[in-house]
């Protein structure tokens, strides 16, 4: 396996964003045969635009790369960091895969990109604003093909996390209300994998109801799973992320949905 280290900008107050790169090597007792081409995925953390959340950051990226495909990581720019800082670097991040897609061996129309709660919003935005005025470069290769959303935030108003809110559009209420995506969706949004727990009490499921009945309203195909039990930031819902209980037993099976989704696509 490749790893690299990837800044995307110069330091700034102390942080340097990055994009870390875990690509899979191609079968060396096979020399014969070209390349494998494969997928990837660009995976962006919660943490409430306050941190990024180190339990759904490189675990998420290892079930990737078990089921075969390439995962990039994105340590983004958070508070006191505003709107659009960090939505940038998720454009400037699938856009760097996509122009690499020849070096690192990944399929150029394969490229998905998964969130969590606050990352669940920045992935979602880049999924409903990749062509948007807020973005000025590299429109069209920074489109994911296809949105993993889990517990996400996603609305403004009777249902918002307001601290991601806040982190991201201090006191804008006006950006506030535009950053609430279930009103961003078009018919250029890509296809979204989304799942959420009923008992969540930090991000509430209305969350994803909403992003989900606003895709169906645009003609986008989703997948919408909803389980019964389990808190917020369940990650891959195992002991290796500190969760052993307390949700429902078929929440780690997500991952291997998404994957089955992503290959049907």
């Amino acid at each position: 396996m490749h790893y690299e280290v990837i800044n995307l900008r110069e330091e700034e107050n102390g942080f340097t964003p990055t994009l870390t790169a875990y690509i899979l090597d191609n079968p060396s007792d096979r020399p014969e045969e070209e390349p494998r081409q494969r997928p990837a995925v660009v995976v962006c953390p919660g943490g409430g635009y306050g941190s990024c959340s180190k339990r759904e950051a490189e675990p998420i990226a290892m079930q990737f790369l078990a089921a075969g495909f390439h995962a990039f990581v994105l340590n983004y720019s958070v508070a006191p960091f505003k709107f659009k800082r960090a939505l940038e670097e998720v454009s400037m991040s699938i856009a760097l895969v996509r122009k690499n897609a020849e070096k690192w061996d990944v399929l150029p129309d394969k490229i998905a990109v998964c969130g969590f709660s606050a990352g669940g919003h920045l992935a979602c935005s880049i999924g409903t604003l990749w062509n948007s005025d807020y973005i000025e470069v590299d429109k069209g290769l920074n489109r994911p093909d296809a949105m993993i959303l889990g517990y996400p935030v996603i609305t403004y108003g009777e249902f918002t996390h307001q601290g991601s809110f806040e982190n991201l559009c201090g006191d804008d209420e006006e950006l506030k209300k535009n950053l609430s995506l279930e009103t961003q969706v078009s018919k250029d949004t890509p296809p979204a994998f989304i799942w959420h727990t009923y008992e969540d009490q930090s991000v509430p499921v209305e969350n994803s109801l909403a992003l989900a009945g606003a895709l169906r309203k645009a003609g986008v195909p989703f997948d919408l799973h909803i389980y019964q039990k389990g808190g917020h930031g369940l990650s891959t819902a195992t002991p290796e992320v500190g969760i052993d209980g307390g949700c429902s037993t078929a929440v780690p099976g997500w991952i291997g949905i998404a994957v089955s989704w992503l290959k049907d696509l």
